[in-house]
């Protein structure tokens, strides 16, 4: 036989709470009032803000979509359209469908001053460092700058290294540089403080430089986003503007978007040279002038700010003479004086506490540097 015991489940919920349990109930519900208030406020403004946008709405102030408060998704975009011109120098297959539904695209190939697309060479990835710095030396005998695009943010920097320690005027740009920095290493370049800019994806810039005639890019077969048919055809573009430009691809095997994009330029190029005979058009490097930096940087931020940039892992004194010359003619004019100047504070105040051991490093380090 089974034997059951039954208790009373309310007999434990009937005793009395003690009063430490009264104040921590007291507590809990003053929070949850101040919860439901902030609730009822919430909902309350959403609900006249949702008024709002529904009259600007219905009188046509603000889209449907302003309601959701978001902007249009693209397929919403595209009912609203009517009749739309797309521009673009290198169109994707969706604009070119598009267009076909309307009468296909038009083409501008032809320049006013009849500068072409310059002449795309292709060359074994075999020795191109050594075959880089001979095309280097007869650009810059020529008094024309190059533009050299890598694919990684260490290998321009090693190529940059490579190219100062064969005396070529070169700095390197990627994204670890500052957007105003990169603005001044392209004016320094036009200028003719760098012959050459080493960087990793260039196409960003905007750059337009008539004065650069040779675009080299390395490991050109290596598919992928930074050497697709759109990129390098974007990036041969960045020869066009001199009347001499050129390009290398350093390549071992034709890829799909190498001869793409070289059907493409020599395409362009035939019709540009069949205008300008016909117009007896004489090709002419465009003429443009060198604008000073729009937005520069504030010439009184103190050298210790610069030097902390190199490295904040490391103290002001370690990143001093760390410096390596490649590191500090990468950096530009204004920032390289204050590096000089701390130097030179460090090496007096090392000097006169008598640790002449030390002020000899740093003095040392300036001529380096110089």
């Amino acid at each position: 036989m089974f034997s059951f015991s039954w208790e009373n489940p309310r007999k434990e919920n009937n005793k009395i709470p003690n009063l430490e349990t009264s104040e921590k109930l007291e507590r809990a519900l003053k929070r949850y009032r101040r919860k439901r208030q902030k609730l009822k406020v919430r909902f309350e403004t959403r609900k006249k803000d949702r008024s709002r946008k529904e009259n600007l709405v219905d009188f046509g102030f603000r889209l449907p979509s302003a309601l959701d408060n978001r902007p249009l998704k693209f397929d919403e975009f595209l009912k609203k359209q009517d009749k739309v011109m797309y521009v673009s120098a290198t169109p994707n297959e969706w604009e070119l469908e598009k267009s076909k539904d309307s009468g296909g695209m038009t083409e501008l190939i032809v320049r006013p001053t009849g500068l072409l697309d310059p002449i795309v060479t292709i060359k074994p990835s075999k020795n191109q460092i050594k075959d880089i710095l001979k095309q280097v030396e007869i650009e810059v005998e020529k008094r024309k700058r190059v533009i050299l695009v890598t694919l990684t943010k260490r290998m321009s920097e090693d190529l940059t290294d490579y190219l100062k320690d064969k005396g070529i005027n070169v700095c390197y740009m990627h994204g670890d540089i500052d957007t105003l920095d990169r603005s001044q290493i392209l004016t320094d370049l036009r200028k003719g403080s760098y012959d050459v800019i080493v960087g990793v994806n260039l196409l960003r810039e905007g750059i337009d430089l008539p004065e650069v005639s040779l675009v080299a890019i390395l490991d050109a077969d290596k598919e992928g986003f930074l050497r697709n048919y759109t990129s390098l055809v974007q990036s041969m573009g960045r020869a066009a503007r001199n009347e001499g430009g050129r390009v290398i691809l350093y390549a071992d095997k034709i890829t799909k978007s190498i001869k793409a994009s070289i059907a493409e330029t020599t395409r362009r190029r035939n019709i540009q040279i069949a205008y300008n005979k016909k117009h007896n058009i004489t090709p002419t490097t465009i003429v443009k002038g060198i604008r000073d930096v729009l937005i520069e940087k504030k010439e009184e931020k103190e050298s210790i700010d610069v030097v902390k940039d190199l490295d904040r892992k490391k103290s002001i004194e370690d990143n001093l003479l760390d410096i390596e010359p490649f590191e500090f003619k990468t950096l530009i004019k204004t920032r390289q004086k204050y590096v000089l100047q701390e130097l030179k504070n460090q090496m007096k105040k090392h000097s006169g506490n008598l640790d002449f051991e030390q002020a000899l490093k740093y003095r040392d380090k300036i001529k380096s540097l110089r």
